[in-house]
């Protein structure tokens, strides 16, 4: 396995253009930084449909969410949905950093996308963003009509801490035998905090995503150490993996989160779960949102659509 060398170029911009790495700043610095360095590995947005900036009802207050829908369908139509939720270690990321990829989902998909704006640490530690997520989850099928949404066709997505929650909303779904999630879709989804992997190390730096950045992330998120191995947090640790929706794991093949993501697909394999597992070689940790540098990023959001579109049909 050799990197990818687009993938190669992207982190010579990096290198060249002297960014800090997000464990040497402020959760604020590091926020502004993912904001304002997005744009520049981001493809241009497809055409769609409406867009809607709402609020759902969580356990602290407002969620903000940003609801899309595919072009040439009519309001009162109800399409297979997408609840999504976005990465950046718990700490960083909003509405507006994976905006686009929303609207490729949506575009492609042919789907209504619930984006989810959930509290960041380390001003709201865990477990603040699980309970957005599953809130926003279960507000999003209270309201399935007014959004557009087909309740009884939904996925739950996300990239890395966004796949973290995503894998935590499949299983307490499974627990509360509601809502019905069709799929999961998880891309470069962190499973388990608690221990570091072969890839940890393998990728510890030089990849984008380093070792000493998640584990800044991770301090930021946990309120105690000793919340690492709670399923929530580490849903590999999870008693049970029987029961849950199909499931897509994408990983790249330089990320030290190759290996947890693995490993998920692997347990579920084994509790009988239907998985699809892809691990893109050549690429590195946030790949697949960067179109506009990275072939294989807008190659691998084909791949996650046309699941999508199949299995929720």
């Amino acid at each position: 396995m050799s990197l990818d060398p687009q993938a190669q170029e992207v982190i010579n911009l990096v290198i060249t253009s002297g960014r800090p790495a997000y464990n040497t700043l402020s959760p604020k610095d590091a926020r502004q930084l993912f904001r304002e360095t997005r744009p520049a590995s981001t493809p241009t947005p497809p055409e769609i449909g409406t867009v809607r900036n709402l609020v759902a009802e969580g356990p602290a207050g407002p969620i903000p969410l940003r609801v899309y829908r595919p072009a040439g369908v009519a309001a009162g139509v109800a399409l297979p949905g997408l609840v999504y939720f976005h990465g950046g270690g718990w700490v960083i990321g909003d509405l507006d950093t994976h905006d686009v990829l929303c609207r490729q989902f949506t575009a492609e998909a042919g789907i209504t996308v619930v984006n989810v704006d959930y509290r960041l640490a380390p001003e709201h530690k865990f477990p603040a963003a699980a309970d957005d997520a599953w809130a926003a989850t279960r507000w999003t099928v209270a309201h399935a009509s007014e959004l557009g949404v087909d309740a009884g066709r939904l996925a739950v997505g996300g990239d890395s801490a966004g796949g973290n929650l995503a894998a935590v909303v499949a299983l307490q779904a499974r627990d509360a035998s509601a809502p019905a999630i069709k799929l999961q879709v998880l891309v470069y989804p962190v499973t388990d905090v608690a221990a570091e992997s072969r890839s940890y190390r393998d990728f510890a730096e030089g990849y984008m995503l380093t070792r000493e950045s998640m584990r800044w992330f991770t301090a930021h998120y946990l309120a105690a150490s000793g919340q690492a191995t709670d399923w929530r947090v580490s849903p590999l640790r999870a008693s049970s993996h029987a029961g849950l929706p199909p499931t897509l794991v994408v990983t790249a093949g330089f990320d030290p989160l190759r290996d947890e993501g693995a490993a998920y697909a692997a347990k579920l394999q084994q509790a009988g779960v239907r998985v699809d597992y892809v691990c893109y070689g050549g690429m590195v940790h946030g790949f697949v949102g960067m179109g506009k540098l990275l072939d294989t990023g807008n190659r691998a959001v084909s791949h996650i659509a046309a699941t999508l579109r199949q299995t929720l049909r």
